[in-house]
């Protein structure tokens, strides 16, 4: 089922196999946003839903947005996880949840800001 242009609601399934896949609209709004920013390149959800046995067996936090719908981490083919987080900073620069990791960058639609780098 699409949810957007550009995205559907399998991309965001819990990866466990539960069928939990809600997506929160405010998010997608924010990967679509982005999605042109980056000149339409495609933006691979690595992890979006989680229940919470799947967020567990992560080593998710109990505070995830994961488990509320509200967060993905995602990569965009040949463009470097940080540069993902600076662009969504410099979208978003008072909202929102950034995380920049290694491999991969972590956008949520938490109701404050919050970023970090692990």
């Amino acid at each position: 089922m699409k949810l957007s242009q550009h995205f559907s609601r399998q991309e965001f399934a819990c990866r466990c196999g539960c069928s939990q896949d809600t997506v929160d609209a405010e998010l997608i709004s924010v990967l679509e946003a982005l999605h042109s920013a980056f000149n339409h390149q495609r933006i691979i959800i690595a992890s979006g839903n989680r229940c919470m046995a799947h967020n567990a067996s992560t080593g998710g936090v109990r505070t995830s947005q994961h488990l509320n719908s509200k967060a993905a981490d995602i990569r965009i083919d040949r463009i470097n996880p940080a540069a993902v987080a600076t662009k969504l900073e410099e979208l978003y620069p008072n909202q929102y949840g950034i995380g920049r990791y290694k491999n991969w960058t972590h956008i949520d639609v938490r109701a404050s800001k919050a970023r970090w780098e692990r």
